[in-house]
């Protein structure tokens, strides 16, 4: 990323009206701040990623209240996950289930999906976007929960393709 793709998304950021938005990529971490206040006050935080040999990062300790058989569970399910096709977040944002508060949601466990269909809708800075199906077959597993954040990239539904 360069100074003037940068400068642009500083620029669209203010117009936005958003007050915070944050943008990571493998070699840069971007965060933009602006003031709600009425002096148009814009903050920017740049750190450069050096690219390099991976540096392994500790693990995070397991809680003592877990037993061992949750890990054979989790490794279990994981094994079991593996044969579908998992639905990710295209962006960051809102996930909604529903059209609207008074509408069913768009898709159910146990339903049969096609190209196409929409999913859910992610709400980013105040544009909803349509997310729909790129692959056809069940839904097994719904991931997220309704009107809750969720990252790009992450897991939204689990699909069997058969």
């Amino acid at each position: 990323m360069d100074l003037k793709d940068i400068q642009n998304l500083i620029k669209f950021v203010a117009k936005s009206g958003a007050s915070e938005v944050k943008l990571e990529t493998e070699d840069v971490k971007i965060t933009i701040k602006t003031g709600s206040d009425d002096k148009q006050e814009t903050t920017t935080y740049v750190q450069q990623i050096p690219v390099g040999a991976p540096v392994a990062q500790p693990a995070a300790p397991a809680p003592a209240a877990q037993p061992a058989a949750a890990e054979t569970t989790t490794a279990t399910t994981t094994a079991e996950d593996s044969k579908y096709i998992t639905i990710k977040s295209p962006i960051i944002g809102t996930l909604y289930r529903k059209p609207s508060p008074d509408k069913p949601v768009f898709v159910e466990v146990g339903q049969t999906i096609k190209e196409g269909d929409v999913l859910c809708i992610i709400e980013a800075m105040k544009l909803f976007n349509e997310i729909e199906s790129e692959v056809s077959g069940k839904i097994v597993k719904v991931l997220v929960d309704d009107s809750s954040p969720v990252e790009f990239d992450q897991p939204l539904f689990l699909v069997d393709p058969s």
